[in-house]
């Protein structure tokens, strides 16, 4: 009678442990990969699921989209600078099926092509279009790693380029080529503005010849703008004293024929 309890008693744990060998929960963002005898049997989906101890094993894969840092590494452009480059890719399982059986380590495989990759593609480049184009680059760079990932049924959905690390010679290199860039600007907008300055003199030197007056008034305005500063002192160069004699002159006549015409 103990035997027959102590039987029963091991087949209930054995039971219970199968039972829980058995049952497998997929999450929503995984798909399990079932292999049946070393051999592909089905792929299942979210839920819990039941597969045959020892008979099947389960992969899960996730789905979901993995960020991969691509650690800053010495590449030389095709100008032959040394820079120092570091990237993020970001990718997803498209295939659970071909992630499992095509390739043993999905991560480690995408990590080491993702860096081959940027250093192949950026030393096809000079170093003022890696600066620059840094979305060639990166478009570039994805469309190479998604031929070879595919059939790993991987995608690869994004690739920036993060940071790129310059020597410190080529830095003040740039930064003298970018002052005496300034320098000649800003000598340029300087002629400009004398070249329009000097047109515009021209102009107003028809003006005044035109009008003889015009420059006696522009004296006198100018004298006027000097007093503002309230200066103890003014000189009159004698043409404008004879100037202003003979303005107060042509106003009496104007008066006087005024008058006349009035009176």
């Amino acid at each position: 009678m103990i035997w027959f309890w102590i039987t029963v008693v091991v087949v209930a744990i054995l039971a219970i442990v199968l039972f829980f060998m058995s049952v497998k929960i997929v999450k929503q963002y995984e798909r399990g990969v079932v292999l049946r005898f070393g051999r592909l049997h089905s792929v299942r989906e979210p839920g819990i699921r039941f597969i045959i101890p020892i008979v099947d094993v389960m992969t899960k894969v996730s789905l979901r989209i993995v960020t991969l840092p691509i650690q800053s590494q010495g590449i030389i452009t095709k100008d032959n600078v040394t820079v120092g480059v570091s990237a993020v890719a970001y990718y997803r399982v498209a295939d659970a099926v071909k992630s499992v059986i095509a390739i043993e380590n999905v991560k480690s495989a995408i990590e080491q092509i993702a860096q081959t990759t940027l250093r192949r593609v950026v030393g096809q480049h000079h170093l003022d279009e890696t600066l620059a184009d840094t979305a060639v680059l990166n478009v570039n760079i994805r469309e190479i790693l998604d031929v070879t990932t595919l059939d790993w049924g991987v995608e690869v959905t994004l690739v920036e380029l993060k940071d790129i690390l310059l020597p410190d010679s080529m830095k003040r290199a740039m930064a003298k080529q970018a002052e005496a860039e300034r320098e000649k600007r800003a000598k340029i907008i300087a002629a400009e503005g004398e070249s329009l300055a000097a047109v515009q003199l021209g102009v107003a030197s028809d003006t005044m010849m035109s009008h003889p007056l015009a420059l006696q008034l522009r004296t006198l305005q100018t004298l006027v703008e000097v007093g503002v500063d309230k200066n103890t002192l003014v000189l009159f160069p004698a043409p404008l004293m004879a100037s202003i004699g003979e303005l107060t002159n042509f106003i009496d006549r104007e008066a006087a024929v005024a008058q006349v015409r009035h009176g």
